[in-house]
């Protein structure tokens, strides 16, 4: 196929990137489920081991349909590399132990997924890396807490659970500033709805696990960004420490990528539905959704996204007690920390996702006891609200 995509609209990237045919002429991308490869000689793999000849040589870091997914991501967040892994997690340690060294520092939002949280504190710090927490939007606190030494400022907008919004290219030109990289967790919203490249990160990190699955099936991460930071120093970390993504979940990644556009728009627009209906209920104290007019950010996200995305999170009155009641009362929506599937799903952050975290540290990131997140699905919107809606209180 032509490998020239430059002039290709988003959703064909999404369809077509990647895929070159075997001599078995197949219309759909095959799984290479081999460990190994054959060489026609002994130059031959000297020549792929060294790199001074491409091509396959272990699948722990070369495989054709890992590859192909690699190369549509990227074309998708208009990157020059990417680098699969295992797990969304594992992108990020990869992107730490590939850019970082023991007397570094990070600057990290505290409005991080909570084992990304605890990565930073419990592990890193184990090997001399310093993290200092800062609130996400507001980019003078950012400002403040670089250091000489600082070499890493890490986000994720949205935020999750709360959906706040960080101004990329405020914190690009920072970063670029004092010499850092400025890494953006674009999970929630996929390059579909945000490219955080266009605006001046450096990194994108991505759970492939969530929307670019967006069925619920597979784990797997990856890293975009250009050739010498990724495609040479994470790379060697994959290459090395072997965090592989599998030929088979790779291939469902990329069968989720051909319908990710049509997906994030109908994620979003049932997310809207619901936070609307959410405002009128007596019994829900806020709600938080960048599509919001009341949003602290939703004129940026206005400007850096292209829709509001599929995350809604409020606050119930009552705490945990009333946030379990609504949440045991479910017939339809799925109790579960995942997200980005096609079924919505609904969970209890101060437990599950944010559940390792201090009291204190809870607060700081303002997860509440009577905080619910729910990831809205491709159902029917009015069914979904009617699973709700005998718990909450409507006028």
């Amino acid at each position: 196929m032509n490998d020239n995509h430059d002039d290709w609209g988003q959703a064909t990237r999404a369809v077509r990137v990647g895929h070159r045919r075997t001599a078995e002429g197949e219309n759909a991308e095959p799984i290479f489920t081999t460990s190994s490869y054959v060489f026609r000689s002994a130059a031959e793999a000297a020549a792929r081991f060294s790199g001074d000849e491409p091509g396959n040589i272990y699948s722990r870091f070369t495989n054709p349909t890992v590859r192909a997914f690699e190369e549509r991501l990227a074309a998708l967040e208009g990157g020059e590399s990417c680098v699969a892994t295992a797990s969304g997690m594992s992108a990020i340690l990869a992107v730490c132990l590939g850019l970082l060294k023991a007397g570094d520092h990070i600057v990290s939002s505290r409005s991080i997924f909570g084992t990304s949280l605890m990565m930073f504190t419990k592990y890193l710090s184990k090997f001399g890396i310093d993290t200092s927490f800062v609130p996400l939007a507001e980019t003078e606190a950012w400002e403040n807490a670089i250091r000489p030494e600082t070499r890493l400022m890490f986000l994720e907008t949205p935020s999750n659970p709360l959906t706040e919004i960080a101004d990329i290219a405020a914190l690009a030109d920072l970063a670029h500033a004092n010499d850092c990289l400025l890494a953006v967790d674009n999970c929630f919203c996929t390059p579909v709805l945000q490219q955080p490249l266009a605006l001046g990160a450096d990194l994108v990190i991505h759970s492939a696990t969530k929307y670019l699955d967006g069925q619920g099936r597979c784990v797997g991460g990856a890293v975009v960004g250009d050739r010498k930071t990724v495609g040479e120093e994470v790379f060697g970390v994959l290459r090395t420490a072997g965090p592989t993504m599998s030929p088979f979940n790779a291939w469902v990644f990329l069968k989720g990528l051909e319908t990710l556009k049509i997906r994030m728009a109908a994620h979003s627009e049932n997310a809207m539905v619901l936070a609307n209906w959410l405002k009128a209920c007596t019994t829900v104290e806020r709600v938080h959704y960048p599509g919001l007019a009341e949003h602290p950010q939703f004129e940026l996200a206005g400007r850096q996204q292209s829709a509001a995305g599929g995350i809604v999170s409020f606050e119930v009155r009552g705490g945990r007690e009333q946030a379990w009641r609504l949440i045991d009362s479910m017939r339809m929506l799925s109790i579960t920390a995942n997200l980005g599937d096609t079924k919505t799903t609904i969970t209890h952050p101060a437990t599950t996702t944010h559940g390792r975290l201090s009291d204190d540290e809870k607060a700081l990131s303002g997860i509440t006891e009577g905080l619910i997140r729910i990831a809205v699905g491709l159902e029917d919107p009015e069914d979904i609200i009617n699973d709700l809606a005998p718990v909450l209180d409507v006028p």
